[in-house]
């Protein structure tokens, strides 16, 4: 019978006993959906989504070391790797997420309605993604060393407000290139072509996964910030519902509107290995 048991003295690593269902349960969607996007990757050679699938590789693990959690709730390492993986996954799903804007941005020739230069696009988002990732896993390698809970968690709070930032300036961005699309449609797509319905139907997939990664790193600041007697990290349901969920869902999204499918058609000047140092390098197999 699971139960809670203290990690040392009357100091507890949890605040309740971690569900082994609902472990077992996200850990069989997230390998079904990691499946198919490394089979939808090769496929269409996309290899901008190698990310996404790693990411989702790193919520595999964390789910099935969260599900050993719950007969071993005083062992401090499967603690630390599930909260590692767990919070981890998303900033690669994000990665793949930057790199798919200049890809579409290109594709209808749109790059002067970018408000980034169109070559530091994926530069730059990715160099804020890395930061954060750096910073988020570091912080939560901290939480396995004596008397630093406390900077831990404000380093994770530090490196989850990078990427809440960087993803701000990322929706900015996508947002202002459509309404300038709309207001000026560029020879490579027009309203009425089926060009302008390709380039939207991937548009509108990209809003819907970056809203739901926002709405996830803005959970668990405040996760965080509460401290671990807070209510988000003494109940777990918010985790399921403020990250699992939504993480799902993310993978779900891109598995019925897959990016892989985006034509690429650089500048007269962009050359492949311009485009394969941009994370492009996606070639249509038709």
């Amino acid at each position: 019978m699971p139960k809670l048991e203290p990690f040392r003295g009357d100091y507890y690593l949890w605040e309740y006993v971690p569900s082994i269902a609902a472990s077992i349960i996200f850990m069989f969607l997230f390998l079904a959906l990691t499946v198919f996007h490394s089979w939808k990757a090769w496929k269409t050679g996309a290899r901008f989504c190698i990310p996404f699938c790693i990411g989702g590789f790193f919520e595999i693990i964390g789910y099935i070391t969260r599900a050993s959690c719950t007969y071993r709730t005083a062992r401090l390492m499967p603690y630390v790797i599930q909260s590692v993986f767990i919070l981890l996954g998303p900033v690669l799903f994000a990665a793949s997420v930057y790199m798919v804007l200049a890809r579409l941005i290109r594709s209808v020739g749109g790059e002067k309605y970018s408000i980034i230069r169109i070559t530091l696009v994926t530069k730059t988002f990715v160099a804020g993604d890395i930061i954060s990732f750096l910073v988020q896993g570091s912080g939560a390698g901290m939480m396995a060393m004596d008397g630093m809970a406390n900077a831990a968690k404000a380093i994770v709070i530090t490196g989850l407000m990078v990427q809440i930032i960087v993803f701000g300036v990322f929706i900015v961005t996508s947002v202002v290139f459509e309404k300038r699309m709309r207001r000026a449609p560029t020879n490579g797509s027009y309203a009425d072509s089926a060009a302008a319905a390709e380039w939207k139907k991937h548009l509108y997939p990209l809003y819907a996964v970056s809203a739901l990664i926002m709405v996830r790193s803005i959970f668990r600041v405040a996760e965080y910030a509460m401290g671990q007697k807070g209510y988000l990290l003494s109940h777990e349901w918010p985790m399921y519902v403020f990250d699992a969920v939504l993480m799902v869902g993310v993978m779900g999204i891109w598995a019925v509107w897959h990016p892989g499918t985006i034509r690429q058609e650089g500048s007269a000047d962009m050359n492949t290995e311009q485009l394969l140092s941009m994370g492009g390098g996606y070639q249509s197999k038709a």
